[in-house]
């Protein structure tokens, strides 16, 4: 007898075997045992997360010989044809090779006809999206008013593409993709009732690899067991889908703790050596500061069983949560960076050494010589004077000393480089509508309000970084904070003047003897609009 792949064996046969998608059996389960019974349904979703299987349940539960039901018995000769794909009135069709307006008539010719055997005649088109126009309008008659013995379910993984004449028909219902918990949870049944070894911490790197998908879950599962020569270890499943050893992560995150550079250097190179994505490191990294981030802020997060828990306390204790927060930004910017590097191995390791950079020890460094640098010039200096860098923070590139100063002169400065800048558009509309908190030798920091969030559109911030880096003649970093300005922006200016210029010429013009004389003879009002100032 030929082997049978895990993902057609254990493809569930009822609602009841059905991993995930609770929502869906719910609203199904009901309808069926109150015969109240739709005539199209619609199931959406990624790839391998149940469309089809949840059809081919929904054709038996309509055709089974014991009667409509939510628990079709699975063995009566309806249910046995529809599991083979055998059953004569359960006609499934892929619309990606079935396109043309001619075949979709064809198909629904025979709709008027009663089934052949059994209760209703059911027709599933899987991938219904990649239907042509023609073919959809040829079909909306009947999907609309369809015979009483037909049924359609329509399955897509692409729902946009689908007309809004066809949806408002149907009843949807959107799969969702499946937890990797509940997948390594249904994976290690499946290997129990096969009688197959398995390392629990393999399923869950298999789990997260099918990216929720149960489908690709057991396909990976196969290849596992295939690769494993009939066990499932956790090194030979990192091995076939050459995904990151957590003891890498951990190490990382730990000697970034210690202060330890040439760690996190033979870290990089023996990752190098093995061959290992470094894009997929990062992403794992990322997930991994995640965890600690959610331990940090709502302790008891991490379950009790995880084989890493202990570790993961170990470094939620040790590691700040705003460090956290400033690590997880580095390894998705440095994600998006691997593709502009020299080669992934540089943009890793450089990654790597920007989070030794901002450790934990560094930045406190620099913040408590920024502090006492500035509580020494306040004791030196008479109030709003702009102190004089002490010698310890010269050789600190980029370090930022807010001096107390009055808010006019930061807000005429800014108003000033605004009227420079080479920029026009939404871009110099940001830049008016902002307010200049810090300026910095490689950053600038501007604070915008709410109510003119929406102009951080791309591209207006980048075209504004790269005109303030030319009028500056060094590359500058920019910065939004998004809160009430506390000093008037250039626009605010810019309004407040034209209001003063309008109030001058609305005097002026009352106060004319000859308008004044018409006024009174003539009881004549002035059209406040048509005064217009002169510039």
């Amino acid at each position: 007898m030929s082997y049978q792949v895990l993902a057609r064996k254990w493809r569930p046969r009822n609602f009841n075997s059905l991993v995930g998608q609770e929502h869906v059996v719910r609203a199904l389960t009901h309808a069926l045992s109150s015969q109240r019974l739709h005539h199209a349904y619609l199931f959406t979703g990624t790839r391998g997360v149940g469309k089809t299987t949840i059809a081919r349940i929904l054709a038996k539960s309509l055709n089974c010989e014991t009667g409509v039901t939510a628990t079709p018995c699975g063995t009566c000769s309806s249910c046995l044809e529809i599991d083979s794909g055998r059953f004569v009135d359960l006609l499934e069709v892929d619309a990606a090779t079935n396109t043309r307006v001619d075949e979709m008539r064809q198909l629904l010719e025979n709709a008027v006809y009663a089934p052949t055997r059994g209760r209703y005649k059911v027709y599933v088109i899987d991938e219904v999206h990649m239907l042509s126009n023609s073919a959809f309008n040829a079909m909306l008659k009947t999907l609309e008013e369809p015979p009483d013995h037909v049924k359609f379910i329509l399955a897509t993984t692409d729902p946009q593409k689908i007309p809004v004449t066809v949806l408002s028909r149907c009843l949807l219902f959107n799969l969702k993709q499946m937890p990797p918990l509940a997948i390594a949870n249904h994976l290690a049944h499946v290997l129990q009732a096969e009688g197959v070894k398995f390392e629990l911490p393999a399923l869950g790197l298999i789990a997260r690899s099918a990216a929720g998908s149960m489908r690709d879950a057991l396909s990976l599962l196969d290849q596992a067991i295939a690769h494993g020569a009939g066990e499932i270890e956790e090194s030979q499943v990192r091995a076939m889908l050459g995904t990151v050893d957590l003891d890498y992560l951990y190490s990382i995150l730990e000697s970034v703790q210690c202060g330890d550079a040439s760690k996190l250097f033979g870290i990089a190179t023996e990752m190098a050596v093995r061959s290992l994505s470094f894009a997929a490191a990062l992403q794992e990294l990322a997930a991994l500061l995640t965890r600690l981030q959610v331990e940090q802020l709502a302790p008891g997060s991490i379950d009790e069983e995880d084989p890493d828990r202990v570790r993961l306390l170990a470094l939620a204790g040790q590691l700040s949560p705003e460090f956290v927060q400033l690590a997880y930004q580095v390894a998705i910017q440095g994600r998006v960076e691997l593709a502009l590097a020299p080669d992934e191995y540089s943009g890793f390791l450089m990654t790597m050494m920007r989070m030794h950079a901002f450790r934990p020890e560094s930045v406190a460094d620099v913040v408590s010589s920024v502090e006492s640098a500035v509580r020494r010039s306040a004791r030196t200096q008479p109030p709003k004077a702009v102190a004089k860098l002490p010698d310890e923070l010269t050789a600190k590139p980029g370090v930022a000393i807010q001096i107390e100063r009055s808010a006019e002169p930061e807000g005429a400065r800014w108003r000033q480089m605004v009227a420079d800048l080479q920029i026009n558009g939404l871009a110099r509309e940001l830049a008016q509508h902002c307010e200049l908190r810090e300026l910095s030798e490689f950053e600038c920091v501007l604070r915008i309000s709410p109510a003119h969030g929406h102009l951080q559109m791309k591209p207006a911030p980048d075209k504004l970084r790269q005109a303030l880096s030319d009028y500056l003649g060094r590359a500058i970093t920019l910065r939004f904070e998004l809160a009430q300005t506390e000093s008037e922006t250039p626009a605010a200016t810019v309004g407040r003047e034209r209001l003063q210029r309008q109030e001058q010429a609305m005097a002026s013009i009352e106060r004319d003897s000859f308008v004044r004389e018409v006024i009174e003879t003539c009881d004549a009002s002035l059209v406040e609009s048509s005064i217009k100032p002169i510039v």
